[in-house]
C-alpha cells in the first residue's frame, strides 16, 4: 500500500489518491464519452493498494497509464499519456527557452544577472550554462520543502545558489602578510616569498586571483598599505646598494635611517649622503609608483572564474603612518587619479580609505595630507570609499595606536557592503575571515499580504508574525547550507584553506573544513525597507517619522533575532542591508504578477536596495544621513550610505569632505558618492561634462556614462538589467 511518494525535486510526502483521481478525470472529460466515476475509483483503489509503501510521481503516472490501458477506456489512456508528454516537454522548454537567450546572446534578466560579468563570451555562457542547469538540482536534492516554497513564493532567495553544490564560502579578507613572507602553493606550482615592492603587488594580484576561483564572493585586502609597506623599505636598500655596486662606496650605515616620508625631490644642491638618500628615495618612489600601476592594470585585465570576469576585488588602507605605509597610500592614489589605459577610470580594485580621528582624518593627524588626496582621487575616480572606524560599532577595546600591527583590530570592508568583524569563535577581526552565505527576505511581500486589515495595530501585529516565521525559515536554510560547506576537504581550497582562512594552518588537505569554518558569518539580508513601509502605513522613511519609527523596529527586531540564531545554531549570524542587483527586479515581478501594480509599492520595476531612501525621493543629503545612518549599528553583515552630487566633482573634493563629515557626524559606518563620469567606449575619454553627445578626443558618439551599480562600478550600462537601468533613471540629486 502506498504510503509516501517522492516528487520530481526530491521532497518525500504523504500519498494523496485525489491527486490520480484528479489526474484521470481532466483525462476522461477530454475525451467523447465522458468521466466515468465507478472506473476512476476502481483505478485508483488499485493502485493504491498494489504500489509499494514509497513510489516516486512518475512510477506511479506509470500505474495510471498501465490501469488505463488494460481498462475498457484506452481513449482516456491516450488523453492522459499526451498530457504527460505535454508536461514533459514544458519542463524542458523552460530550460531550452534560457539556453536560446544565452546562445542568441539576447539581453535579459538571465544574462544581465551580474553587470561585473560578460554573459556574451564564450567562457560567460558557459558559466551561465551550467548557472541555470544547477540552480534546479540544489531545489531538488539540497533544499528542504519549507526553503523551496519560500523561495517559489517569492518571500527568499538565496545568493549564489548555483555555487551551493560546490561547497564554496562567499569571500575572505587575506592576511596578505602570510603570503607575501611565507610564499604560497595553489596546487599549480609555488611562490616564493617577496623580496621587492613589484613582487609584492603580483602576490597581492595572484592571491586574490586564485581565492576568487576557490569562492563564490569578493576577495579583499584589509590593510594594503601596512601589509606593502615593508617592500619599500627594502626596494630602498636595493637602490643603495645599486649605488654601491657603481660607485664601490658603503652605504650600509644608510640602510636602515629613518626617513619621514619618501617624497621624489631634485637632486640639485645636496651631496654627501643626503645626495645619495635623496637619489635612492626617487628611484624608489617611481619603482613604487609603477608597481601601484601595475597592481591597478593586472586586477582590471586579469581574469578568473573561468576566464570570463575580473577579481570582484577590494583593498583598504589609510591608517599605516610609518613612512613607507604613506608611500604605498600616495602612490596608490596617484596611480588611481591618472587612470589606466587611455585615461580611463579603474573599475577595480574597489578602494576603502579608513577614516579614523588621530589617524587619517583630523587637519593635525599624520595622514591628514593622504586624505585630502583621496578626497581628490574620489571627486575624480569615485575611489576610494570611506570606511569610518570610529563608529561606535567599528571599534575595538584591543587597537591601540602604537601596536604595529593595530590593523589586525581595526575593521574591513570588502564588495559592495560586506562587513565581517564581530566574532563569538575567534578574534574580533576581519582578517582571515569572510562571509560563508546569505540569503535575503522579501519583507516587501510579507507586508503586501497584511493591506487589507484595516486595523493598523492588527496589520502590523500580522506582519511581525510573518516576518518572525521567514526569519526561522532563513536561519534554518543558512544553517543548512553551512552544515553541507563543512563537509568539504580543505584540499577542494589549495589557497584558502592553506594560507588565507582563520586556524586553516592546523588542517591537513584530507581533512575537512569543519573546525575553521565557524571564524565566517552567516548573513540574513533583507530589501526593500520602503516599499514594505508604504504597504503597512502609506509612507516611506524617508518622508514619515512614524515610517522610520517602524523602520528601526522592523530592523531592530531582525537583529535581535540574529542574535538568537546565533545562540542557537551557534554560528555567527549578523544582518546584511542586501546589495541586490538581479534580485531588486525579480522579487517586484513576483509580486507585481500575484497583487498587481500598487502604488509606491509594485509601480516601478525595482524595490529600493535595503534600508536606503528611495532613490527617487527629493531630499538633502543630510536627511538622507539622518533617516539611513541608525540602521548602520542594526546591519552588522554590512552597509553603505550614498550620496548623489551634481556637476563635475573634479575640482570640487571639499564636497567629498563634507560627506566623510556627515559619516563621522551621524555615526554612519560606511560610505561614497556618485557623480557624473562620461566615457567614450571607442577610446576611453573620459571627463564630466554634462549632457556630453561627443566625444571631444575621437568624435564618437559611442558615449557612455559610468556608474555605480550596487557598490562596485560598471565600465558600460550595456550590461545593467532593466529593474537597475530604470533605477538609475530614477536617481536624484541630494543637494
Amino acid at each position: 500500500m502506498i504510503q509516501t511518494v517522492v516528487k520530481r525535486d526530491g521532497r518525500i510526502v504523504g500519498f494523496n489518491e485525489e491527486k490520480i483521481i484528479t489526474a484521470i478525470r481532466k483525462a476522461m472529460l477530454h475525451t467523447d464519452k465522458g468521466e466515468d466515476m465507478s472506473l476512476i475509483r476502481q483505478i485508483t483503489d488499485h493502485i493504491s493498494f498494489k504500489g509499494d509503501a514509497q513510489m516516486t510521481v512518475e512510477d506511479i503516472q506509470d500505474m495510471v497509464e498501465l490501469e488505463l490501458m488494460k481498462s475498457s477506456r484506452k481513449d482516456v489512456a491516450q488523453k492522459y499519456i499526451a498530457y504527460r508528454n505535454q508536461r514533459r516537454i514544458a519542463r524542458k522548454a523552460k530550460t531550452r527557452d534560457i539556453f536560446q537567450e544565452i546562445i542568441n546572446i539576447q539581453s535579459n534578466d538571465v544574462t544581465r544577472e551580474n553587470a561585473n560579468m560578460n554573459a556574451d563570451t564564450p567562457a560567460g555562457m558557459m558559466m551561465k550554462f551550467a548557472s541555470e542547469t544547477t540552480k534546479p538540482f540544489v531545489d531538488d536534492f539540497l533544499l528542504s520543502e519549507a526553503v523551496v516554497d519560500a523561495v517559489h513564493n517569492n518571500y527568499l532567495h538565496i545568493h549564489d545558489k548555483d555555487y551551493y553544490p560546490t561547497k564554496s564560502l562567499t569571500c575572505c579578507q587575506h592576511p596578505l602578510d602570510n603570503i607575501l613572507l611565507n610564499g604560497f602553493n595553489a596546487g599549480h606550482g609555488e611562490s616564493r616569498p617577496a623580496k621587492r615592492i613589484e613582487t609584492a603587488s603580483i602576490i597581492a594580484c595572484i592571491s586574490m586571483e586564485t581565492a576568487q576561483n576557490e569562492m563564490h564572493g569578493g576577495q579583499a585586502i584589509p590593510a594594503f598599505d601596512f601589509y606593502l609597506a615593508p617592500y619599500v623599505r627594502t626596494s630602498f636598500i636595493e637602490e643603495l646598494k645599486a649605488i654601491e655596486e657603481l660607485t664601490g662606496a658603503n652605504y650600509s650605515h644608510l640602510y636602515n635611517k629613518e626617513v619621514d616620508d619618501y617624497i621624489s625631490q631634485p637632486l640639485d644642491f645636496l651631496s654627501g649622503d643626503e645626495r645619495i638618500l635623496q637619489h635612492a628615495m626617487n628611484k624608489t618612489v617611481a619603482r613604487v609608483h609603477q608597481a601601484m600601476e601595475a597592481f591597478i592594470h593586472n586586477m582590471n585585465t586579469i581574469h578568473s572564474r573561468g576566464g570570463n570576469q575580473v577579481v570582484f576585488s577590494s583593498i583598504n588602507y589609510g591608517t599605516d603612518t610609518s613612512a613607507e605605509g604613506r608611500c604605498i597610500i600616495r602612490e596608490l592614489l596617484n596611480s588611481t587619479y591618472r587612470g589606466v589605459g587611455n585615461g580611463e577610470t579603474a573599475i577595480f580594485p574597489i578602494q576603502i580609505w579608513k577614516k579614523k580621528r588621530g589617524v587619517s582624518y583630523l587637519p593635525d593627524d599624520r595622514n591628514y595630507d593622504l586624505y585630502q588626496l583621496a578626497c581628490k582621487v574620489t571627486a575624480r575616480r569615485f575611489f576610494p570609499n570611506f570606511l569610518n572606524l570610529d563608529a561606535t560599532f567599528n571599534q575595538s577595546e584591543e587597537w591601540k595606536a602604537e601596536d604595529p600591527k593595530r590593523y589586525i583590530h581595526e575593521v574591513a570592508t570588502m564588495g559592495c557592503r560586506t562587513r565581517v568583524f564581530e566574532n563569538r569563535f575567534g578574534p574580533k577581526t576581519s582578517v582571515g575571515r569572510g562571509n560563508l552565505s546569505f540569503s535575503t527576505i522579501n519583507i516587501v511581500r510579507l507586508a503586501i499580504e497584511c493591506m487589507d486589515i484595516a486595523n493598523k495595530e492588527d496589520r502590523i501585529s500580522l506582519f511581525f508574525a510573518k516576518l518572525d516565521g521567514l526569519l526561522d525559515i532563513t536561519a534554518r536554510q543558512l544553517h543548512e547550507r553551512m552544515e553541507f560547506q563543512k563537509t568539504a576537504f580543505a584540499k577542494q581550497f589549495p589557497l584558502l584553506m592553506s594560507a588565507l582562512w582563520v586556524g586553516c594552518e592546523n588542517l591537513k588537505p584530507n581533512e575537512t573544513i569543519a573546525p575553521v569554518i565557524n571564524q565566517g558569518t552567516l548573513g540574513i539580508g533583507f530589501i526593500g525597507l520602503a516599499e514594505c513601509l508604504v504597504a503597512l502605513i502609506g509612507k516611506h522613511h524617508g518622508e514619515s517619522e512614524e515610517a522610520q519609527e517602524l523602520g528601526l523596529r522592523i530592523i531592530t527586531y531582525m537583529r535581535d533575532r540574529a542574535n538568537g540564531f546565533s545562540e542557537q545554531y551557534q554560528h555567527n549570524y549578523s544582518i546584511l542591508a542586501t546589495p541586490a542587483e538581479g534580485l531588486s527586479g525579480r522579487f517586484t515581478r513576483g509580486d507585481r504578477k500575484r497583487y498587481g501594480v500598487l502604488a509606491g509599492i509594485t509601480d516601478r520595476d525595482y524595490y529600493t536596495n535595503s534600508n536606503h531612501v528611495p532613490v527617487y525621493y527629493k531630499c538633502s543629503a543630510r536627511h538622507k544621513a539622518e533617516v539611513e545612518a541608525p540602521y548602520h549599528a542594526l546591519t552588522g553583515g554590512g552597509h553603505i550610505f550614498y550620496v548623489e552630487i551634481d556637476g563635475d566633482a573634479t575640482h570640487n573634493p571639499e564636497a567629498i569632505m563634507k560627506v566623510v563629515d556627515m559619516m563621522d557626524q551621524y555615526n554612519i559606518g560606511y560610505g561614497s558618492v556618485n557623480h557624473n563620469r562620461n566615457r567614450c567606449l571607442d577610446c576611453g575619454f573620459e571627463n564630466s561634462t554634462k549632457n556630453l553627445e561627443e566625444c571631444p578626443k575621437c568624435g564618437s558618439k559611442n558615449l557612455d556614462k559610468l556608474q555605480r551599480i550596487t557598490g562596485y562600478l560598471v565600465g558600460t550600462t550595456d550590461r545593467w538589467n532593466k529593474a537597475k537601468l530604470s533605477e538609475l533613471n530614477d536617481r536624484v540629486i541630494h543637494e
